[in-house]
């Protein structure tokens, strides 16, 4: 923790939250099928759950890095187990938005109005990753050597929404 306490932040954790996690972050996306193949092919992350509501028109995707031999095969311990995993990746599709030409695509937030910002990936080395991503025809925000921080990129997802890519070992000589 920082020398200097910020204002507003609570130094005692209240007990009533120690079981609390934080679970998932939300993403519309526009095509399952693009964004499932770059989440898991191109990321490498595994779809955890599958959850469909015909009768809303939407599709939930659960994705996360966890080994497939921890996945419960069986309901209802794979939906139970799924909600205790941190930090899982929630891909939200409104069925019909891959096919309508009206489309536009959603607001990533790093244009204005500015709000959410990315995700973060940390990986062991983030030049052979992004050589690995060039390779794979992503699409980058950041390449690792430009601007002021170095060591640190930005890819783009098929909807548009930064991941930041970066290294635990890098990042102990960028933070000071």
């Amino acid at each position: 923790m920082a020398d200097k306490v910020p204002e507003g932040y609570a130094t005692e954790r209240d007990p009533e939250t120690n079981d609390f996690i934080f679970q998932q972050t939300m993403y519309r996306i526009k095509d399952p099928k693009v964004s499932l193949d770059f989440y898991s092919r191109i990321l490498g992350m595994r779809l955890l759950k599958q959850l469909d509501y015909p009768e809303a028109k939407f599709s939930l995707y659960f994705m996360g890095y966890v080994e497939e031999s921890s996945i419960p095969k069986t309901e209802p311990e794979r939906t139970s187990w799924l909600f205790q995993q941190p930090a899982t990746l929630e891909l939200t599709h409104n069925h019909g938005t891959e096919s309508d030409p009206e489309f536009k695509g959603y607001h990533n937030g790093n244009s204005e109005p500015r709000g959410f910002g990315h995700i973060g990936l940390s990986v062991d080395n983030v030049d052979k990753t992004c050589e690995r991503f060039e390779r794979l025809g992503v699409k980058f925000q950041k390449k690792p050597n430009d601007g002021k921080m170095k060591g640190i990129a930005f890819i783009v997802d098929p909807d548009g929404y930064w991941i930041e890519i970066l290294s635990s070992r890098k990042m102990t000589q960028l933070v000071k």
